[in-house]
């Protein structure tokens, strides 16, 4: 069985390319994650497919946001699916209506921080507070947790300030913004090396195109499966 720690991002144009990367990847991954950038491609008749025939583990990585009613119809809806993880914001009244739309099934909900493609700069576009990010980020996480959040979406920067957090005690991390050494950084801004996210007490990494770009993807996934299962993803006082 793969090392469910690395999740692989299927940010593909549509759901046939998307199969045959999974077909490509064979037994090295267990754990796919699909964005809202396929949905209209076909994205959840691939996570019911990839779950249901193929049996993987599924992250919809959808990032809700709306009125509270419609999160939770929303949800609730998701949720029928059996799949394993899904985003909202993490405003904490997405949050708890997402968690109420998720009520007996074991749907995990995650909430957006801040995402990392983002700097301060854009925070200051955004009429986002002042402050440094990794301060807001686990100001937001916290609140997330209270609200009911099973876990959280933040980079790999502030993994290790979040898990600090009393509030974090068995709740989940997963960080995307990872890139294996030498990799082209694309649209990320707060980065690290997949052993370093973990290090930093993250659960699980998210990566795309180092590993569907590359010669060979499986033999990509494979490297950075080895190296998290390498002293370097150790966490300190674990």
């Amino acid at each position: 069985m793969a090392d469910d720690k690395l999740i692989v991002a299927m940010d593909m144009p549509n759901a046939i390319e998307a199969l045959k990367m999974a077909e490509q990847l064979g037994d090295a991954v267990n754990f796919y994650k699909i964005g809202l950038g396929m949905l209209t491609g076909g994205g959840l008749a691939l996570a019911n497919e990839l779950k249901a025939e193929l049996g993987k583990r599924i992250f919809l990585d959808m990032k809700l946001f709306d009125i509270g009613a419609t999160v939770e119809h929303a949800v609730r809806g998701i949720a029928q699916f059996d799949l394993d993880f899904l985003t909202v914001h993490g405003d904490p009244y997405v949050v708890r209506a997402a968690k109420e739309g998720a009520a007996g099934k074991d749907l995990k909900i995650l909430a957006v921080t801040i995402l990392t493609s983002l700097d301060r700069a854009d925070l200051n576009d955004a009429l986002i507070k002042p402050g440094d990010i990794a301060d807001l980020v686990a100001e937001r996480a916290g609140k997330a947790f209270d609200a009911g959040a099973d876990g959280v979406i933040a980079s790999p920067q502030e993994a290790a300030v979040i898990r600090a957090l009393p509030e974090a005690k068995g709740k989940l991390i997963v960080t995307p913004g990872v890139r294996p050494t030498g990799a082209d950084l694309g649209d990320q801004k707060r980065i690290a090396t997949p052993a370093q996210a973990i290090a930093n007490g993250a659960d699980h990494v998210v990566v795309g195109r180092p590993i569907w770009t590359a010669p060979s993807p499986r033999d990509a996934a494979l490297s950075i499966l080895a190296e998290l299962a390498s002293p370097q993803a150790e966490r300190p006082n674990a």
